[in-house]
């Protein structure tokens, strides 16, 4: 097993040390709002618990790899000056594009880790796990209203192992380009990719959608800002279904199968972590679209905590692959030298734009 290997298992044995015991010693879980649904002790304890516990692992790590090498490299050298810049912009596009998918819209989505996952693929995992952390942290507990959100801290482990897994994908060249792929290969990767597709679109709008009509804006929402904010998602979601069918057939580009593949990896890892905190600190009802998935799994029979997990396997992984997407394209816009600068730039640019094969 390499160094690296073995500082990041030992780094996950002693965040799952650290959580377990946070939880039997200090964890205070109080019993849900009956207007809002909001569990706000519990949300806070969870919150702090598994910030600590995360923190515990990242100093663990650092120690080991301080052991092993002498420094702190492979830490540092993903916190480069364009790192920590673009670290304030991501979080402020999670909380805001987060806030307006929450607020204006009722769609089995959340769009909050667009900037999470950009920060991940261009920097590294841990200024993808940092910024997801923070983004989420600072959702709670430092943003004001309109943009406030009393439920997303407990929720920042799970943002925090996405931006880590974004910046595992985009280490190992899975956001790299692959245009004007081969005949074969094209074929195979763009059935893979499509026909994941159409099966999570299907699936969400029949269950989502189907038997009682769920309108995709939110009636409730009378908020300008939102509304717009609303609309803007929608354009987005739109140009990011156009965009997939022409990398995939204008382009040719086989990078389309790596993206959905690591969306839906991402999403379910998500649904996994996430499920167990929905159902036992807000009981399924987190305030978010996807309540009504909850409910629907409710009626039909489910307890609460598979409830929640069969909704998060259900929205996580179309969640993912959209955001994915979204953020490869943003990838693809960005000037090659742009992305080179990055500390993970090189593993992102294309052969055709003169990377190393």
């Amino acid at each position: 097993m390499s160094q690296g290997a073995i500082r990041t298992v030992v780094a996950v044995m002693a965040f799952f040390v650290a959580a377990g015991a946070g939880v039997v010693m200090f964890g205070t879980f109080g019993t849900p709002d009956p207007d809002s649904g909001v569990n706000l002790t519990g949300a806070n304890s969870i919150a702090v618990i598994l910030a600590v516990a995360l923190l515990i692992a990242f100093v663990v790590y650092a120690l080991i790899e301080k052991l092993q090498t002498g420094s702190f490299d492979s830490i540092s050298r993903q916190f480069d000056t364009r790192t920590v810049v673009l670290m304030p912009i991501a979080i402020a596009l999670n909380i805001v594009l987060g806030q307006a998918v929450g607020a204006a819209l009722k769609l089995p989505i959340y769009l909050d880790s667009i900037g999470t996952i950009l920060v991940g693929a261009l920097a590294g995992p841990i200024p993808g796990a940092v910024t997801g952390l923070l983004a989420n942290l600072l959702w709670t507990y430092v943003v004001p209203p309109p943009f406030h959100s009393d439920i997303a801290a407990p929720f920042a482990i799970v943002a925090a192992v996405i931006g880590l897994l974004a910046g595992v994908f985009g280490r190992v060249g899975w956001l790299r380009p692959r245009t004007n792929a081969s005949g074969t290969s094209l074929v195979v990767g763009g059935v893979v990719a499509v026909a994941i597709v159409l099966l999570l679109a299907g699936y969400a709008y029949t269950r989502f959608y189907g038997g009682d009509a769920v309108p995709i804006v939110n009636p409730e929402n009378t908020d300008t800002l939102f509304v717009v904010l609303g609309y803007a998602v929608l354009v987005l979601a739109a140009l990011a279904i156009v965009g997939f069918f022409a990398l995939l057939f204008v382009r040719r580009d086989l990078t389309v199968a790596y993206v959905v593949v690591g969306g839906v990896v991402t999403g379910v890892v998500a649904a996994i972590i996430s499920a167990p905190i929905s159902a036992n600190v807000f009981g399924g009802v987190t305030g978010a679209g996807t309540d009504f998935l909850v409910a629907a799994f409710r009626q039909g029979g489910s307890d609460i905590q598979t409830a929640a997990f069969q909704q998060g396997l259900l929205s996580d992984p179309v969640d993912k692959v959209v955001t994915f997407f979204v953020v490869y394209l943003m990838l693809s816009a960005m000037a090659v030298r742009s992305k080179a600068r990055f500390p993970q730039g090189e593993q992102l640019v294309g052969r055709q734009e003169g990377a190393p094969a």
